[in-house]
């Protein structure tokens, strides 16, 4: 093991760790308490993020582990990232998709409070022959995902002007944490990224993103497009950093856990571009049709 090899597994840990903790305060720096009152109320709204989220999403993504042959550790990762909806990426993806930016500010906390609830409960029901507690997957999940949520929800909420002060220091961390992750797990599971092209991971995570987005997108019930743009993306997407920490509280966890999971990661940055693209032309023609 070359010396370079040695630093970056020393120090990929901590890194992920900075990662999931910066993007997680980064945005709770963004929810807005009245926004998130206002979703709560909305019962139709509560009951589709929790059909979706916890209710369709497990179900389609064990109809996958059904369908597809896929080795155990992806359908571990598969059953994990089904738990988990909304990236942490979601907030700048509905900028682009000329999406309902107050409804995806409620949505956020929403769903992580749900991800950190559920996934201990429901993991350990769904993943067969593998070592796995809700106890030991609840608490990196409450540590790395809900507590620095909070926090900056709640700096928000009772220092606005200190929350706008500190938001660009905490998002350039998380930018900047995030290129190194990325960087970091190129060089360490790049190889083993490729090697699962023929394993059909690959295909499995691209089967569930874009089904769940079509899911959601068409079937919005009455939501406005600009709030099913932003349903779809945060369904159609997943909170690899909650998977992440999830995979990584697995004692003995086989090493291609780790790799998909990456390789969820850098993809669905790219699917959800392209989503975003295609929901801003959309609402491009919604405009018109509203406008004539």
């Amino acid at each position: 093991m070359s010396a370079v090899t040695q630093f970056l597994e020393t120090t990929f840990g901590p890194l992920v760790l900075v990662f999931t903790v910066s993007n997680l305060a980064a945005m709770g720096l963004q929810v807005r308490m009245p926004e998130v009152i206002v979703a709560m109320r909305n019962k139709k709204a509560m009951a589709l993020i929790f059909v979706w989220g916890w209710v369709v999403g497990p179900a389609f993504g064990y109809l996958i582990t059904k369908v597809l042959p896929l080795a155990e550790p992806y359908v571990v990762v598969v059953f994990l990232a089904s738990l988990a909806p909304v990236a942490p990426f979601l907030q700048q993806m509905v900028g682009k998709a000329r999406g309902d930016m107050g409804f995806a500010g409620a949505l956020v906390p929403l769903v992580m409070v749900g991800t950190v609830v559920l996934m201990p409960v429901m993991a350990p029901m769904l993943i067969k022959g593998v070592e796995i507690s809700a106890g030991a997957l609840a608490k990196p999940l409450l540590l790395t995902i809900l507590v620095p949520l909070i926090i900056g929800a709640a700096v928000r909420h009772f220092a606005d002007k200190g929350a706008t002060k500190i938001f660009p220091v905490v998002k350039g961390l998380a930018m900047l944490s995030t290129l190194l992750t990325i960087l970091w797990c190129l060089v360490l599971y790049g190889r083993g990224m490729l090697n699962t092209a023929g394993e059909l991971a690959f295909l499995s995570l691209n089967v569930f993103m874009i089904g769940m987005g079509l899911i959601t997108y068409f079937c919005g019930f009455g939501m406005k497009q600009n709030q099913r743009s932003v349903m779809s993306l945060g369904m159609g997407t997943r909170n690899i950093a909650a998977v992440l920490a999830a995979a990584l509280a697995i004692p003995n966890g086989d090493q291609r856990i780790v790799t998909m999971t990456i390789m969820w990661t850098l993809w669905s940055i790219v699917l959800a571009a392209l989503g975003a693209k295609i929901f801003a032309k959309q609402a491009g023609k919604t405009a018109e049709g509203t406008a004539t």
